[in-house]
């Protein structure tokens, strides 16, 4: 069986949340704190290739950073540098069991890895 990775912000409640989850659920998987250890390019691109849904969702368009560099959400690549450059924009929290990627928003959404376990 995959381990699930958890790309995780503890200081993000919706994270914690879905830490829980999957604690409560008994699943094997480990935690990747990302901000500080933050993707590679290589990495952000191959997550977004199992990421379900739109790639643009793997940003946070809200955070000044963001607004700052003008870029666009739908170009993945803007993406990944954006992200590089500055980790805290990768939305969260993040499941992945090296297939398939989901984001937690809501948190119960770090749920539909399981049924592939």
């Amino acid at each position: 069986m995959t381990t699930i990775t958890l790309y995780h912000n503890p200081r993000c409640s919706k994270s914690r949340q879905a830490l829980a989850l999957l604690e409560e659920r008994g699943v094997g998987f480990q935690v990747r704190r990302y901000l500080d250890e933050p993707l590679s390019e290589d990495e952000l691109r191959a997550l977004m290739a199992r990421l379900d849904g739109d790639t643009a969702a793997l940003v946070r368009r809200q955070e000044p950073e963001w607004k700052a560099l003008s870029a666009d959400a739908g170009d993945p690549e803007q993406v990944v540098r954006a992200i590089v450059a500055h980790p805290r924009l990768m939305e969260r929290p993040i499941a992945d069991d090296g297939e398939r990627a989901v984001i937690g928003r809501p948190p119960e959404d770090v749920l539909a890895l399981l049924d592939a376990h």
